[in-house]
């Protein structure tokens, strides 16, 4: 039996938080940190409208929309994962994190895929300011990619023993895939979408 599988009605009533508080301040930071990248963008974005419109276009809007389903379909899984292993079905819940895992790698794989395009093609870092924007916050965000895919492994491993699983670690690890989730669906919209 997993420990902490669910909180009473009462605790849940009174809004206990799932996962650990670190985890959440740690997300929150990011989420500002991000939040301050986002705006920053936008500035220059406004200041070089016309390289910004012009660069947007060398972009794979179906390669971003695919990362896109791709991501919202991990965090599903993993979502689900938190709903098994709250019912003590740690089996099942392994299966959903791992299924989760999988499209995170094959988010990495094409996002990979269309840097080695967009380098192939001559759009670097040092392009423009749109094209360092693009890969800066394309590559803070697949760091955080693989390290969620760190900490998905080790919800499963914590999933393997059900008797001293803590479910604390797969709810910290979910919600901290949710934001990975999160920032780039706001990145995809800034990068692909905001003409």
């Amino acid at each position: 039996m997993l420990q902490d599988v669910a909180p009473s009605p009462a605790t849940a009533r009174a809004g206990r938080l799932l996962g650990d508080l670190n985890v959440w301040i740690f997300v929150l930071g990011d989420l500002v940190f991000f939040g301050a990248y986002f705006v920053i963008f936008m500035v220059y974005r406004h200041q070089e409208t016309a390289v910004f419109l012009a660069s947007q276009r060398h972009l794979s809007l179906i390669a971003g929309a695919l990362n896109t389903m791709v991501l919202l379909t991990s965090s599903r899984f993993v979502a689900l994962a938190v709903q098994a292993a709250r019912r003590g079905e740690s089996e099942r819940a392994r299966r959903l994190i791992s299924y989760g895992g999988l499209f995170g790698v094959a988010f990495v794989a094409i996002k990979a895929f269309e840097w080695a395009h967009e380098i192939g093609h001559g759009f670097t870092l040092v392009r423009n300011d749109f094209f360092m924007f693009y890969f800066m916050l394309t590559g803070v965000h697949l760091f955080h990619v693989l390290l969620g895919l760190v900490i998905l492994v080790v919800a499963n491993r914590e999933l393997r023993s059900p008797e001293r699983c803590r479910s604390w670690i797969v709810e910290s690890g979910a919600a901290y895939w949710h934001m990975v989730d999160l920032l780039w669906v706001v990145i995809f919209a800034l990068l692909y979408l905001v003409r």
